[in-house]
């Protein structure tokens, strides 16, 4: 018979190989998945690329159609980067909307504590697009003055490459269906034009996007509460979403618990105190008064 060391090793080896064979089975999987897909939709996709610059000298035109240069959004605030094209018979509209909808929650405000650039990556759209587009998103978020903090804009072919490229937004033109192939996210870079966060998606956490803009502002904005968040909550860009950090958490925790502890004897002291004068001398007083009482007797 086998001994039971023996048996053991030839199962861990069993499990070994049949995980092995499970994740090439897996990976084989994956790849006639994407094999399967149309060739338009190969090209599609977001490739993160936290801290990269985005091109602030590229030119495009607001929706009055006057020439703006990109840097002219960037410089004290953080700023919501979206691409979108105006005549997108759903997806683009769809991530407006989210966005519109999440920021009526936040206590922020367009256009005061950040702004937003809206960037059409169809060279065809118009200035005249852009302004119906902007109407209508901002009548969604419904905040006042709101209008002079999103900014929808158009821009010839090249500016708009060297924008979507510089985030790792990849898209596709289907002349067959006449409409672009893309993903949905959006995008918070710093007052400096840096990549800080990626969202993805069409609805977004008015929490994360707070917190999002309050780092990215380097806590210029904000207040104590989003700070403290900020240290228990720590952002995963494989999710794009903020998650919890235990051990800043357990620090927290050991941290108020010591104040807790500290500031109830300090309370047990002064009741204490009130009751027996002598709790409240100084330790020289109390020496002093001693020796008297002692010379004394």
């Amino acid at each position: 018979m086998m001994s039971r060391s023996r048996k053991g090793l030839a199962q861990r080896l069993t499990q070994r190989v049949g995980g092995f064979v499970c994740m090439m089975l897996v990976a084989t999987a994956s790849a006639r998945a994407d094999d399967a897909r149309p060739q338009i939709l190969r090209e599609v996709g977001i490739e993160q690329r936290l801290g990269e610059q985005v091109p602030l000298e590229a030119m495009f035109r607001d929706e009055t159609g006057a020439p703006v240069r990109l840097g002219q959004y960037f410089g004290n605030k953080p700023v919501i980067l979206t691409l979108a094209y105006y005549d997108c018979p759903m997806l683009c509209t769809l991530v407006l909307n989210g966005l519109a909808s999440a920021l009526a929650v936040v206590s922020f405000d367009v256009g005061k504590q950040f702004d937003i650039v809206t960037v059409s990556f169809n060279p065809q759209d118009t200035p005249a697009a852009a302004a119906a587009k902007k109407q209508s998103t901002l009548q969604r978020y419904g905040r006042p003055d709101a209008a002079r903090g999103w900014h929808f804009l158009t821009g010839e072919a090249g500016a708009i490459e060297r924008l979507a490229q510089s985030v790792g937004f990849r898209y596709a033109y289907d002349p067959e269906q006449k409409q672009f192939a893309h993903a949905a996210a959006i995008m918070v870079l710093t007052p400096q034009g840096r990549i800080a966060r990626y969202f993805f998606g069409v609805e977004y956490a008015p929490r994360d996007l707070r917190l999002t803009l309050v780092e990215a502002a380097e806590a210029h904005i904000g207040s104590p509460v989003d700070q403290l968040l900020l240290f228990c909550f720590h952002y995963d860009p494989a999710t794009g979403k903020y998650g919890p950090v235990v051990m800043n958490i357990m620090r927290l925790g050991g941290a108020l618990t010591v104040l807790f502890l500290g500031g109830f004897l300090l309370v047990m002291w002064r009741r204490e105190a009130r009751h027996d004068p002598r709790l409240a001398m100084p330790t020289a007083a109390v020496a002093r008064r001693r020796r008297l009482h002692v010379i004394r007797r």
